[in-house]
């Protein structure tokens, strides 16, 4: 009995001990989760205390937001509004530009080769009147071969810009009897003329030798006479050389004709008359013009006084030397010089022979002399128009079938007085529309 006892107060120990440890685990359990709980209490609470500041950020954010739409589209205006200022700026300051910035007329060459003194006086002669319009004018010396006189001579100055032509090919003259220094001449100035035209981009270039003196309107003339090389493309150059302009042949500085004999020694052509010449430009002698005209003054704008060089002296003291050169100031931008447009010209001109009083018979020159106003003689063919041309003392060449200053035949030229004399071809009247007279 005594054990059975034993035995159940044992087990109500080990029960008492279980509950205990139970009791125990029970707490402690309680413990961990009442922790918990209020660990999740506290991280709730700090969840949403977060989520607040993360909502109040984000208020805020969005009205940041709000404020940099706000700010882009003003910042938007105001640029629209500087990039207007800037284009009006700069169209302002680009025409202010444009106004200083002087486009030329024309780049001037003088062509040389051997002769450093004629190069000098005719360098200083351009120099006189260059000089106040070098931006219209930019001035080139093109010399042919290695003179070192020529090429010292065009370095010494700083107002022109030196360009040299070494040709070394041998010439093959194409006739018996030719100059070789024609040729020479030709291959120098197609390639300054390319030079000129295609590596420096000029849109006109006059060209001058080197035994040239200019006129002090020689400038104003070529400005005004390339606006009619612009317009009319009928007319190939405009020179400033007149064959019968010898001093006692001339009387009107302003007066100006058509030709269609190329009168050279100082004349102007545009790059689109280049184009087409360049690639058939000849070996050595004067190219077909087409039937295109060219312009040249009554009295000269050009006096040559090379009485050396390739023409060995040819014509120089009969009709060079006399030559007369303009000594007028002519206002040419004031000039109307629409008169020579081809669809104008004719009637202008044929209007002059017109109203000239025919002349006939023998002594043509004594009677010219004796009649008052303009006259005009008649010529049948180049033998009878040599003879009259030598009594009067003009040139009495022709090339290409063409007397020398000739338009449509005609010769003109002023005798003694301000008397036109009207050299008239066989067919030059019908040329002119001029009927029955």
């Amino acid at each position: 009995m005594a054990n059975v006892v034993c035995d159940y107060r044992i087990l109500l120990l080990v029960a008492a001990v279980a509950f205990i440890y139970i009791q125990m685990r029970l707490f402690a359990t309680q413990s961990e989760y009442a922790d918990r709980l209020a660990s999740a209490v506290e991280a709730e609470g700090h969840c949403t205390s977060q989520m607040s500041l993360l909502i109040d950020q984000i208020s805020m954010q969005q009205g940041r937001i709000v404020d940099l739409q706000e700010e882009k589209k003003r910042l938007k205006e105001e640029c629209g509004q500087l990039k207007d200022l800037v284009e009006e700026l700069e169209r302002k300051g680009l025409q202010r530009r444009t106004d200083k910035i002087q486009v030329p007329v024309a780049a001037v060459v003088i062509m040389a080769c051997n002769r450093a003194d004629y190069l000098e006086r005719t360098i200083k002669s351009i120099l006189k009147y260059q000089r106040s319009v070098a931006m219209k004018y930019p001035l080139f010396v093109s010399q042919d071969g290695s003179h070192p006189d020529v090429k010292s001579k065009a370095l010494s100055y700083d107002q022109l810009t030196y360009m040299q032509h070494l040709d070394y090919e041998k010439v093959q003259t194409e006739r018996p009897g030719e100059l070789v220094a024609y040729y020479k001449i030709a291959r120098h100035y197609k390639w300054a003329l390319d030079e000129l035209f295609y590596k420096h981009n000029f849109s006109r270039v006059i060209i001058l030798e080197d035994d040239m003196e200019i006129a002090p309107d020689f400038f104003d003339y070529f400005e005004a006479a390339a606006a009619l090389l612009d317009k009319d493309k009928s007319i190939m150059a405009v020179s400033s050389w007149n064959d019968n302009g010898q001093k006692q042949f001339v009387h009107d500085p302003y007066a100006l004709y058509r030709s269609n004999f190329f009168p050279g020694l100082g004349w102007m052509l545009t790059r689109s008359i280049w184009n087409e010449l360049s690639p058939k430009w000849p070996k050595a002698y004067p190219y077909n013009h087409k039937g295109r005209q060219f312009i040249r003054p009554e009295v000269c704008r050009t006096y040559n006084f090379g009485e050396h060089g390739s023409s060995m002296g040819q014509f120089f003291k009969q009709y060079l030397e006399p030559i007369k050169l303009n000594d007028v100031q002519v206002d040419w931008k004031s000039m109307d010089l629409s008169y020579l447009m081809e669809e104008k010209y004719t009637k202008h001109f044929a209007d002059m022979v017109k109203r000239a009083k025919p002349v006939h018979g023998t002594d043509v020159v004594l009677k010219a002399y004796n009649i008052d106003g303009d006259v005009r003689i008649q010529y049948n063919d180049q033998l009878e128009f040599e003879r009259i041309a030598g009594q009067f003392g003009i040139f009495e060449e022709w090339k290409d079938g063409i007397p020398r200053t000739a338009y449509k035949g005609v010769v003109v030229f002023r005798y003694q007085t301000s008397r036109r004399v009207f050299l008239v071809g066989p067919d030059s009247l019908k040329q002119l529309g001029i009927e029955g007279a």
